[in-house]
């Protein structure tokens, strides 16, 4: 019993410290890298997007293993209009108008 407690034990801290690595630079290499010098990959990232929007007892009874509706994946998508702007334009931005230019 003790020795898998203890094998238990230095597996979860070897994770955890294997898990805390920042990267292979040390020192001056660490302060001075520069980060768009460096080719990466942007990667998409996706939400989905039900359609049924259920409300009172209908959305507190239903039951998600048998819910066969349509998924609709949307990308999400940093930035926008609103973060070009500045100063009241930013602040008085109403995203429900189309006009907001």
């Amino acid at each position: 019993m003790r020795n898998t407690i203890l094998t238990l034990l230095v597996v979860l801290l070897s994770v955890s410290l294997y898990a805390q690595k920042r990267s292979d630079f040390k020192g001056p290499e660490y302060k001075n890298y520069k980060p768009w010098l460096h080719k990466s990959e942007p990667t998409l990232v996706y939400t989905v997007e039900t359609k049924t929007k259920l409300t009172g007892p209908e959305h507190k009874n239903q039951k998600p293993w048998k819910n066969k509706a349509n998924k609709d994946y949307v990308a999400i998508v940093y930035g926008s209009d609103r973060s070009k702007l500045k100063g009241p334009a930013y602040k008085n931005y109403k995203p429900w108008l189309k006009d907001n230019d």
